[in-house]
């Protein structure tokens, strides 16, 4: 009896001690890993997040671009990590993807993740450069149809979010187009912007500069509703294509077995800075939409996603070459 009532009090004592501990997220320096390059919005939207974060709970929250193959170098560095809250995942809607591309990945997008929180998504919009003469996307698509095979886009890589986008509207369109892919996004946008790529669906985050001085033309935003940002460009599905909408989310995730009480941890501070009306003005102005979801329901919405978009390639084609 005695050793029972002894194992139950360690069993106690263990459970304060992680819960203290959890409690106290964080305590120390927080890495957080971007699978890309700089300056795209898997780069921008994080930061911003993360600096408010940094503010709010006096520790550094300290970033790392690991990018290349899609993103799967650096997202195999998070599922490899110690499961403490102090390694952790930022990503888009890509992430879901991944698995249809690359069959023989080291990691499995939902057995060896957990989900923290998402900061919203962030509308794609199709952009070309006013020389092209297209005004609105049923011209475009008119002129894509009747010219097979001469229309480019450009995208940041195979299976990126904005690949994604395009790929989608171009099945529900019916044309044909070659897909051009870039290392980043700055150099797609020179490319549209000289008119020598002939559009792209770009985060509105990184053209809204160019929108806005001229430089580039909207036609269209792949979000099921419209952009704040863009209140009078139409969505693909308001234009009249069906199932062409493309939801980009950039999240937050953790190492499977990370402790609840952490994800739970890292949410309120997500809840609270995305609450500040400091960081919603500039969420705001760099065209980030509000997408309240626990962590839970995000978990839900991840797995469905894959089995979504496994689909939707295998159905096109879309595969890394």
């Amino acid at each position: 009896m005695r050793a029972a009532h002894l194992a139950t009090a360690l069993i106690w004592l263990l459970a304060a001690t992680l819960g203290a501990h959890a409690d106290g997220w964080p305590s120390k320096t927080v890495r957080v890993i971007i699978p890309f390059g700089p300056g795209s919005a898997t780069d921008v939207v994080p930061r911003v997040v993360l600096e408010q974060l940094q503010a709010q709970t006096g520790q550094p929250f300290v970033v790392e671009n690991r990018g290349g193959a899609g993103g799967t170098i650096g997202t195999a560095q998070v599922a490899k990590a110690e499961p403490d809250g102090y390694t952790l995942l930022a990503h888009s809607s890509a992430h879901t993807i991944t698995p249809a591309l690359y069959p023989n990945l080291s990691y499995d997008v939902v057995k060896d993740f957990v989900s923290l929180g998402v900061i919203g998504s962030v509308p794609n919009v199709l952009i070309v450069a006013p020389s092209t003469g297209y005004t609105t996307v049923q011209e475009f698509v008119a002129a894509a149809k009747a010219n097979p095979g001469s229309f480019n886009f450009a995208s940041v890589g195979i299976g990126s979010a904005v690949h994604l986008s395009a790929e989608r509207f171009r099945a529900s369109a019916g044309y044909e187009a070659v897909h051009i892919p870039f290392k980043g996004g700055a150099e797609a946008l020179t490319e549209v912007i000289a008119g020598r790529v002939t559009y792209y669906f770009c985060p509105i985050s990184t053209a809204l500069p160019h929108i806005k001085s001229g430089r580039l033309r909207a036609l269209a935003v792949s979000s099921p509703t419209r952009a704040a940002a863009l209140p009078d460009v139409p969505t693909t599905l308001e234009a009249g294509f069906p199932n062409s909408d493309y939801t980009v989310w950039i999240g937050f995730f953790a190492p499977a077995k990370t402790s609840p009480a952490v994800v739970s941890a890292f949410h309120g501070e997500l809840r609270k800075a995305l609450d500040n009306p400091g960081l919603k003005g500039r969420l705001t102005d760099i065209g980030v939409e509000p997408m309240p979801v626990t962590p839970a329901q995000f978990e839900a919405q991840v797995k469905q996603e894959v089995g979504t978009y496994a689909a939707f390639a295998k159905s096109i084609g879309m595969k890394v070459n």
